[in-house]
């Protein structure tokens, strides 16, 4: 399989190409940036925000989502059509929150190998580019006081875009609990997968919703999701949205999104999703829930594959590995690559993914489970990779502009040569 038909590209959608056009793990992704055809023009974004690919909105869309409405950025991942899929945001967003919604798009349509549906996802990519569909990253919260709600687009509000290492991700705030995956989720549903029962199927994988279709009413059966909610149930039939909410529960519960809840009820007690899903971790899912885990393993990836931007807020001891002391490594757990950003002096601790951590422009130190005898480290190209010599721990790490590396014998400078 050819990897430059399968993969996908953030699209970094030069600002050369507005004046050229009038315009705007084991998993395969290729990322690369639109070649230079003619002088560029003036943007009004600051020269850090281009970095991250977020442009200006472009000129096609900009009638529509207008700068009166608030509208100033844009990003987009280009599907391996050349289409692009694209996310409009408001004024009120972070560039790190753009970039998070983005990355989550791009993970989702990464391919995942030996999966049953995911192997090969370049034609749930290509439908979604050509169908023209959005995401609208919104101001605010979703309580029907933004007018750009209105537009033609998949909302994601500033109130439920969580960024790793910032407040509301290190403490799990459910009052801005993180719908990013959700929503998006949904995104690549309706407009790639695809949803029976309406009067066309309109995506690409109907197989593969037949099977989320019949997890969905064996879940509703046996009372694992949606119990008690009688009248969300009802308006979710007549929308034709139900196994659309339902894996949408099932993902959260699967990239731990849901672990550090605090039920409010018994009835609630080892559930997720406010209660009405049976799944609150990926353990429990498998367990109370086998058909939903199935699904998700048949087109997601279990490792978050996107590269993590930390806060600049975040100081401190920043885990991709479990302590139930620390709420958020009910997700960190699963990520794999990350980037401090900010200054602020910061520490990783590692887990076993075989992660790639760039530092900030603080002191760093990368924080390694075992002694210093335990591992090597080499340098090349200043890439520093530090093995675990023992199975099942630490992985393969690279370190990018990190100065110390501890272990639990010793700290160490990070070697140079």
């Amino acid at each position: 399989m050819n990897k430059s038909t399968i993969a996908f590209a953030i699209s970094l959608y030069s600002l050369t190409l507005l004046t050229a056009c009038g315009s705007s793990s084991s998993n395969t992704s290729t990322l690369t940036s639109t070649p230079t055809t003619t002088s560029t023009p003036t943007s009004s974004l600051p020269a850090a925000t281009l970095a991250l690919g977020i442009i200006d909105v472009p000129s096609d869309v900009a009638s529509t989502y207008t700068a009166a409405l608030k509208f100033n950025r844009y990003a987009s991942v280009t599907a391996p059509n050349g289409k692009k899929i694209g996310l409009i945001a408001q004024d009120g967003l972070s560039d790190n929150q753009i970039v998070r919604a983005r990355e989550i798009l791009r993970f989702y349509l990464t391919n995942v190998e030996k999966s049953k549906y995911g192997i090969d996802k370049s034609a749930v990519a290509n439908k979604i580019a050509d169908s023209g569909a959005k995401i609208l990253l919104l101001n605010g919260v979703d309580d029907g006081k933004n007018p750009a709600a209105n537009l033609d687009g998949q909302p994601l509000y500033y109130g439920e875009i969580q960024v790793e290492g910032g407040p509301w991700y290190t403490t799990q705030n459910y009052e801005h609990r993180d719908a990013s995956y959700e929503e998006i989720l949904h995104f690549i549903h309706d407009y790639g997968i695809g949803v029976d029962q309406n009067s066309t199927f309109a995506g690409v994988l109907p197989k593969y919703q037949a099977e989320i279709r019949a997890a969905q009413v064996d879940a509703s059966v046996k009372k694992l999701w949606g119990a008690g909610q009688d009248s969300w149930i009802k308006e979710l039939t007549a929308e034709n949205s139900l196994t659309q909410e339902y894996l949408a529960a099932a993902i959260d519960a699967y990239y731990g999104l849901w672990g550090a809840w605090v039920p409010e009820t018994t009835a609630q007690q080892g559930n997720g999703m406010w209660g009405f899903y049976v799944g609150k971790t990926r353990t429990d899912t498998l367990a109370d829930d086998p058909a939903g885990y199935a699904i998700i393993e048949q087109f997601f990836s279990p490792v978050i594959t996107y590269n993590a931007r930390i806060d600049e807020a975040f100081t401190g001891t920043f885990s991709l590995t479990y302590d139930a002391l620390l709420s958020y490594t009910h997700h960190s757990q699963y990520l794999k690559d990350i980037t401090l950003t900010g200054s602020k002096p910061s520490g990783v601790r590692v887990n076993q993914l075989n992660n790639n951590m760039t530092g900030n422009a603080g002191s760093n130190t990368a924080i390694f489970t075992g002694s210093l005898s335990e591992y090597s480290i080499t340098v090349k190209d200043k890439i520093v990779t530090v093995k675990d010599l023992q199975d099942n721990r630490d992985g393969e790490n690279t370190l990018k502009d990190f100065e110390k590396i501890q272990f639990s014998s010793v700290t160490i400078d990070v070697p140079t040569s």
